[in-house]
């Protein structure tokens, strides 16, 4: 037996959850923010005819304002873009602007155009691009000077016309959905003035192409043909933006940046939302729940309310109260895997007889929706070695590590799981499949194992 399993596992999670948090540019998961841009983007994917279920969405947190397209069709989403937009139909121009990537087959294209030029260059081809070319914004430029990949600027000359066949597809999906355009021509607008970098110390290529003009021209008269450029978001649109925004404010801004944006004296929703994020993110337990308790009272039945109260109590130590807020999430949200885990962590915190069982029902019922959420696997980990289960819990911990592309970690665990585990069980053929998948004796696996040393 390895006594020291569960607390290396605790330390684990709490390193997964620190480098999550700390990377400048991590993976965002949010039940909320996911729910309202899948909402938006769906239908967008519809109309291009792709299936949304093919489609990946993800939120990198990175105050750049960038978005792009990358490793097949999953769309990225910068927070500095969610951040700075100041429409709903800002965000979603920019979609419906990377939708054609994917259904216009750009990244295979763009793959070619990379082989042909035979040198690295920039596969992101979103928003950053976008801004340069609508007069090098000071996102976009900051996105290229940047990047240590910019030095393949004639990758460029291989784009510019599937920009400008994005920009034109982005206005006929939203058209076909009876949105407003507005938001891309809006956009190139915004950032087409917003330089800083002076001529002298532009690349040459941006300033022998001097391709703003002509697109913010192109695109707003195919929007105008439309006829829908002033028609306005619903007000449940609007609502979704103002909240997405609140939060990602409150927790990703300085203190005084929230208070700056919604001082104490604006009591809408979206202000209280940002002041409780806040609050916690301060350790202000206190000034989180009045805030939150008072969207409550109003919204009772809204998940992520629930959810914010119980992860401020939470992380404030107080496990224990923290399960009935979770609990209320899910009744109001049933089944949403990240609502699953929080639930099933503040169960595992709290160890009342059943919480346990409890807590382990939870996490297997998110990771059939999500088998690769590493924190998840760690949760599983702990909940099954309080349980002394410790070969299972072996097994979870190899999933974790494996699902974070830590090999070394993943085999050395699935090499102790197969030690423990009954043979011949499907959780055993698991292990082998994870021993099996990161032997340092595979060629695919020596450049990994050698950098590990």
């Amino acid at each position: 037996m390895r006594p020291r399993f569960l607390k290396t596992a605790i330390a684990a999670g709490a390193a997964l959850a620190a480098a999550m948090s700390a990377s400048a540019q991590g993976l965002i998961r949010d039940a909320e923010i996911e729910t309202t841009l899948r909402e938006w983007t769906d239908p967008i994917l519809e109309v291009a005819g792709l299936d949304p279920e093919d489609v990946g969405l993800y939120i990198i947190n990175d105050p750049s304002l960038n978005a792009f397209v990358a490793n097949g069709q999953n769309i990225h989403l910068h927070t500095g873009l969610l951040i700075a937009a100041e429409s709903p139909g800002q965000i979603k121009g920019v979609i419906a602007h990377e939708t054609c990537h994917i259904a216009c087959g750009h990244s295979i294209s763009r793959t070619r155009a990379m082989d042909v030029a035979s040198r690295p260059a920039l596969i992101s081809i979103g928003l950053g691009v976008l801004a340069m070319a609508a007069g090098a914004g000071d996102a976009g430029a900051a996105l290229i000077a940047s990047s240590q990949q910019f030095a393949a600027l004639n990758f460029f000359v291989h784009t510019r016309a599937e920009e400008a066949m994005a920009d034109a597809a982005a206005v006929s999906y939203l058209s076909k959905l009876g949105q407003s355009p507005s938001g891309i021509v809006e956009f190139f607008e915004k950032y087409r003035y917003q330089e800083v970098l002076s001529e002298a110390r532009r690349y040459p290529y941006f300033r022998s192409h001097p391709l703003a003009s002509d697109r913010i021209r192109t695109t707003r008269n195919l929007a105008q043909e439309t006829g829908l450029m002033d028609v306005e978001p619903d007000p449940e649109t609007v609502r979704q933006f103002e909240l997405m925004q609140a939060k990602l404010i409150g927790f990703l801004e300085p203190l005084a940046r929230v208070y700056q944006k919604y001082p104490t004296s604006d009591k809408s929703e979206a202000a209280r939302y940002a002041r409780a994020i806040a609050s916690m993110q301060s350790s202000d337990l206190s000034g989180t729940l009045t805030e939150i308790d008072s969207l409550l009272d109003e919204f009772p039945e809204n998940p992520y309310y629930w959810e914010l109260k119980g992860q401020a109590l939470f992380e404030m130590g107080k496990a224990a109260e923290s399960v009935e807020p979770h609990a209320k999430s899910l009744e109001y949200l049933p089944g949403h895997p990240l609502l699953l885990i929080n639930y099933g962590r503040s169960l595992i915190a709290r160890d009342n007889e059943g919480d346990l069982e409890a807590g382990e029902e939870a996490l297997r019922d998110a990771l059939i929706k999500e088998p690769d959420n590493a924190f998840a696997w760690n949760q599983l980990a702990i909940a099954l070695e309080k349980q002394d289960r410790r070969a299972e819990a072996e097994l979870a911990t190899a999933e974790a590590a494996y699902n974070i592309g830590d090999y070394q970690r993943a085999h050395i665990f699935a090499l102790r799981a197969i030690e423990d585990l009954p043979s011949g069980t499907s959780e055993a053929r698991r292990a082998n499949d994870i021993r099996n998948v990161t032997d340092p004796a595979l060629p695919e696996n020596e450049d990994y194992w050698r950098r590990r040393g």
